[in-house]
């Protein structure tokens, strides 16, 4: 029996399949590598080269590998650009969820975790975001997220599916040296490729309502979320019960002028970043709480933001060259 990690070839999902990989468990990855990397999943692990769109390919899968359960993290995430891109984002993540829930059905696989977001959210009107907080997404990548769990909540009621979904916001970090996130749109990569390249790091909007006048976002270390699947993966193929969706936050907001300074001190590069404009629709301060993760899920925050910074840019260091 095993666990099939769809999107288990990128940044998030490659640590996922390490996760599940150290706890005893059997993996099989599916990913059509559109921004995932082959080499980052690891030797013994099964790898499907397809996309969760082809249903039969996934169907097949399923059945070869005797899957128990599933953790679904392949998609199309980039926030910003789903609004100029909404077609291929819904393509991406609504109807390949749709797929994918198709082919486990056929394939009689009743348990998943989900990979949902804080774009959920939109910008809300609260200083500490939890699981009751409306939900009003503000991009078609957002809304993809909040469609996935609706996919999910109606598959439970017509044939009895077993589900969570895990809404997580700023992952960053690296757990070993070979698994790094190359996103070209998140803040981590984007200021060590700067510092890399002789370049100064920008931050946008310096006039907020917070206490620095930067952004406050929550960061969580990527192997901390990654162990949240697997406790959740293994609660459901134990027969336990979890809420619908969860939060994995911090608690505690981290601002953009906070991130560059350790920056600085885990690079040893001494800089001031630029103050540019702010970007149209970043929200002042989006901040979650996970005492319900932490209830049910073991979830806590084991790395500091030091951490976080050191792990990636040796990440960084160890495996892209200028």
């Amino acid at each position: 029996m095993s666990v099939l990690v769809t999107g288990g070839a990128g940044y998030i999902g490659s640590h996922v399949v390490r996760a599940f990989v150290q706890a005893g468990f059997e993996c099989v990855v599916v990913d059509d590598l559109s921004s995932g990397h082959r080499e980052f999943v690891p030797a013994g692990v099964g790898f499907v080269d397809a996309t969760v769109l082809d249903v039969d390919r996934v169907t097949r899968t399923l059945v070869e590998h005797d899957v128990q359960a599933v953790v679904h993290l392949a998609g199309f995430k980039y926030a910003g650009v789903s609004v100029q891109r909404p077609l291929h984002t819904y393509e991406q993540n609504v109807q390949g969820t749709v797929a994918l829930l198709t082919a486990m059905n056929a394939a009689g696989v009743d348990r998943i975790v989900f990979s949902s977001s804080a774009a959920v959210y939109g910008t809300p009107d609260v200083d500490l975001v939890t699981e009751q907080t409306p939900t009003a997404p503000e991009s078609p990548y957002g809304e993809t997220k909040l469609v996935g769990e609706w996919l999910l909540r109606d598959a439970e009621r017509a044939y009895g599916l077993r589900h969570t979904s895990l809404r997580y916001f700023n992952v960053v970090g690296s757990a070993v040296d070979d698994l790094y996130d190359t996103s070209p749109h998140n803040l981590f990569p984007l200021v060590m490729e700067a510092l890399v390249q002789g370049r100064t790091p920008r931050i946008n909007g310096g006039d907020y309502a917070t206490a620095d006048g930067t952004c406050e976002r929550d960061y969580i270390h990527v192997a901390d979320l990654a162990e949240a699947h697997v406790v959740a993966t293994r609660t459901l193929i134990e027969g336990g019960t979890l809420e619908p969706v969860y939060n994995l936050g911090s608690g505690d907001g981290v601002s953009v002028r906070q991130i560059m300074t350790a920056v600085a001190r885990a690079t040893g590069i001494d800089f001031e970043p630029e103050i540019g404009d702010r970007r149209p629709g970043d929200p002042a301060r989006i901040v979650a709480s996970g005492e319900l993760a932490a209830r049910d899920l073991g979830w806590s925050m084991r790395h500091s933001l030091d951490d976080m910074v050191r792990s990636a840019w040796q990440a960084r260091q160890a495996h892209q060259t200028p």
